[in-house]
Parts: C-alpha cells; sequence; structure tokens
C-alpha cells in the first residue's frame, strides 16, 4: 500500500525496487533524472494506467518474453537481475528505460514531433493493436540509434498497420498475433533492415499471413464496413489518402446511400423499393452496410431517406460535394446493386494502395525461406500397409480431402509410424491402424465437442 492506502501498482514496485536500496543522495539523482522525467512524460492520468503496460512491452523486447500483466514486477526483478544488466549498473538499466519510456509516449500517447510519423502512430492507435508495440519499440530504438533511417522506420509503421487492417477486414483470428510481434524484431539482422521486415511479414504462413491484395479487396467489398469498430478510421484514410488538404472527417457524418431505414425493410421507401428491383428486399439486406454504399456528408439529416436523385441534386449534394469518397456519385443515374458494386470496386482498388502489402519480387523473397528441414527418411503412404489398400483407404483418403481444403498453407508428411497435418505446427496426427484412423488432436482436452465420448486426454 502507498500513503493514500491504495495498492501499489507494478510501476510503483518497480520503481521501489530499483531506487529504495540506494545511498540517498545517488537515490535523488537518478529519482530526478530518469523516473522523474519518465513520470511527468506520461502525465499523472496516463502513469496510472499506461506505464504498467508499457513496461510489459519493454519487457518483452529485452527478454523475449510475454509477462502476464500482474507478473510485470516479478519478470522486471528477474530481468535487472541477470547477469548482464547487473553488470552494466542501476543508471543504465534506468537510462534505458527512461530511453524506452519516450518512444512508448510518442508512440501511445501522441508526443511525437515529427508530424507523418505522429499521423502514422495516431492510425495504430485508432486500430488498438498494443500487441505490436514490442516490435514497435525495437524499431524506434532503432530510428534514434540511426540504424534504421527515417523514411524506412514510417514504411516499417505503415506496414504494420496495414497488416493489422487486412486482416481485420479479412476476419483472420488475433491470437498469435501477440508472440508474432514479441519474437519478430529478434529474429531480424539489421542489414537490409527494411527489406528482412517486409520478407519476414510476406513469409508469415496460414493464420499469420499477411493478406494478399485479391483477399484483401475481396473481403473489403462485402464486409460490414459501417459495424466495423473502427469505421471512422478507415473512412479517414480513405479520404485523406494522397491529399495534402487533409479533410477533418470528424465533422462530417456517415452517410448510407441507399438508406438503413433503422436496418427495418418495412420502413424502406417505395421510391428506394422502386430503384432496387424484385430482389429489392435482399439487395437492401446485402449491401446496405457495405463499401460501395457508405460515405460521408454534412448533410445528413437533409438527405434522410430521399431517393438517390435528390440525394445528388439538392443543395449540398453529392454532385456538389468536395469529398474524393463522393466522386463520381453525382453522375450515377440510379443507385442498385449494379452501381453499388461498381463503386465499391473502384474504392477496393484505391484501398490496396492505401494498406498497401509490401512489394518483394519472387526471387527475392525466394532468398529468405528458411532452409526446409532435412530428414533423414522420406516416407510414402506405400509405406503404411493399412493406407496403401484395404477399408482404411477410403476413409483416409475421405478424411485428407477434408483437411487439406481449409487452407492451401495445410501440408501433409508421411513419417515412419503416422501421417502429419500441418500448418505453422501439427494440428492433427493420424496413427493408421487396421481397422481405424487413431487421430491425436493439438488442442486442449476441454475445448473438444465429444458427444460419444471418444476422446481420452494424451
Amino acid at each position: 500500500m502507498n500513503s493514500t492506502g491504495r495498492e501499489l501498482s507494478q510501476a510503483d514496485l518497480i520503481r521501489n525496487f530499483i531506487l529504495m536500496c540506494l545511498e540517498s543522495e545517488l537515490q535523488t539523482r537518478l529519482y530526478e533524472r530518469y523516473w522523474r522525467p519518465m513520470e511527468l512524460a506520461f502525465g499523472q492520468e496516463a502513469y496510472t494506467t499506461h506505464f504498467d503496460g508499457f513496461m510489459r512491452h519493454y519487457l518483452t523486447v529485452r527478454t523475449g518474453e510475454i509477462p502476464k500483466m500482474g507478473e510485470v514486477y516479478d519478470a522486471f526483478k528477474k530481468h535487472a537481475r541477470s547477469s548482464s544488466v547487473a553488470n552494466a549498473g542501476v543508471e543504465s538499466l534506468l537510462a534505458e528505460l527512461h530511453a524506452y519510456a519516450g518512444h512508448f509516449c510518442a508512440m501511445a500517447l501522441g508526443t511525437e514531433e515529427d508530424s507523418e510519423l505522429d499521423r502514422a502512430f495516431h492510425d495504430l492507435r485508432e486500430l488498438k493493436v498494443d500487441v505490436a508495440y514490442p516490435l514497435l519499440l525495437e524499431l524506434y530504438h532503432d530510428y534514434q540509434s540511426q540504424i534504421l533511417s527515417r523514411e524506412d522506420f514510417l514504411k516499417a509503421v505503415r506496414t504494420i498497420e496495414s497488416y493489422v487492417f487486412r486482416r481485420a477486414v479479412c476476419a483472420i483470428p488475433t491470437n498469435s498475433m501477440n508472440k508474432m510481434f514479441a519474437n519478430m524484431g529478434k529474429t531480424l539482422k539489421k542489414d537490409r533492415y527494411l527489406e528482412r521486415l517486409e520478407a519476414a511479414f510476406l513469409l508469415l504462413p496460414s493464420y499469420r499471413r499477411f493478406p494478399k491484395d485479391d483477399e484483401f479487396k475481396r473481403e473489403l467489398k462485402i464486409k460490414d464496413l459501417y459495424n466495423f469498430r473502427s469505421r471512422s478510421y478507415w473512412l479517414r484514410r480513405l479520404e485523406n489518402h494522397g491529399r495534402k488538404e487533409r479533410v477533418p472527417v470528424d465533422e462530417y457524418t456517415i452517410e448510407h446511400i441507399l438508406p438503413q431505414c433503422d436496418n427495418d425493410p418495412e420502413k424502406v421507401p417505395t421510391v428506394w423499393r422502386e430503384e432496387l428491383g424484385d430482389d429489392w428486399e435482399n439487395v437492401w439486406e446485402t449491401y446496405r452496410h457495405t463499401l460501395g454504399n457508405l460515405t460521408l456528408t454534412g448533410y445528413n439529416s437533409e438527405y434522410a431517406n430521399r431517393s438517390f436523385a435528390e440525394k445528388c441534386n439538392i443543395e449540398g449534394g453529392f454532385a456538389q460535394s468536395p469529398l474524393h469518397l463522393n466522386k463520381n456519385l453525382g453522375a450515377e443515374g440510379t443507385w442498385n446493386k449494379d452501381a453499388i458494386e461498381w463503386r465499391a470496386a473502384w474504392l477496393a482498388a484505391q484501398a490496396v494502395s492505401v494498406w498497401q502489402a509490401p512489394a518483394l519480387d519472387a526471387e527475392l523473397l525466394a532468398a529468405y525461406k528458411p532452409s526446409p528441414t532435412i530428414t533423414s527418411a522420406n516416407y510414402t503412404i506405400e509405406d503404411h500397409p493399412h493406407l496403401a489398400s484395404g477399408s482404411m483407404r477410403d476413409l483416409f483418403d475421405a478424411f485428407r480431402k477434408q483437411v487439406l481444403a481449409p487452407d492451401p498453407v495445410v501440408s501433409e508428411e508421411f513419417l515412419k509410424l503416422y501421417v502429419a497435418y500441418k500448418a505453422e505446427t501439427n494440428f492433427v496426427d493420424v496413427v493408421p491402424q487396421a481397422k481405424r484412423l487413431r487421430l491425436s488432436l493439438n488442442m486442449p482436452f476441454p475445448d473438444i465437442d465429444d458427444p460419444k465420448g471418444l476422446c481420452k486426454d494424451v
């Protein structure tokens, strides 16, 4: 407890661990030179809400392990007592903490002085990608140390933004990203820094992948982007891409060109039903919240549920709009399924330039691929007598077809005693037996859905 009776934070415990055992004069000097400036940089509110998180990210960078939030203090003590850190001395440790805290405040709290970098960090904050901070901290430190140029650092930040946003649009699970971001910096050599980083992103497999342009455009066109958690972010990025005179998107509201009508098809006006055609309800249900039907306006109340022609031609209508997002809308004669799909394709084509994927040619990328593991023997299906022929072969063929179908990165490997199916690691192994296929699933036993009680925990 502190003097006010409140439980000490992890940051308080770390400060006391570092300073309390020092001789008074040295304690005061180190506190005033390093720790107090960190407290001021964070500010009173952010210090209590962000400092523990910063310390967790710092420890992830320095140790390669991700401590739990409630165990940051214990992880820090272990780090501080390691031989390399202890031998360097307490002032060296505090100086490094102070430097990394400055990096974190620039990125996470908006204190960056470089305007382009500041905008890039602002965009990342809108995406709420705290898991990326260990990699970002390392990149920022190398930028400050002049190992990474400013231009390459900015491009690296934008690459991380594109990676996170593309994956969110493509609905790829995020549960692997914390370890990926924690480890990526540790595996990078610092020559050809940006090129190696881009190659590392492009070579990520399966559920860690960097979605390619075709996948990103396909999903972007059909996703419900109105109920997307970062809808103001993607609208602002699309509108302001390539602009020197930036549009303050927060002064506008989101407009459904085809009106949403309180999400009630009974409220869709007759004029819109006629414009959409016989299949109007299905078109309305399918497209109203998608990319092609969403834009920005300052005339939301004036538009209401008016017809498309009125929205185009009234005072301040789409035909007069200065926004890039509304380009060509005034020239459209009708607003129906075809028009929405055309606009979605047009915006999606722009989106791949806003959220760019790294561009490395195939030969260069191949040079960065890890060497394949060499095994002592190559086995085939013929080495498994229960699979080579007989009743188990048909069952196995049906099984492998389904297992290989979900993702092209799933591979099949015949080993001496079993057949392995893997994405990044084995997720199911098949042991062929005379009258059955015995499966070993790589998953927590409580997660098994097993109404017949066939499974056992091994």
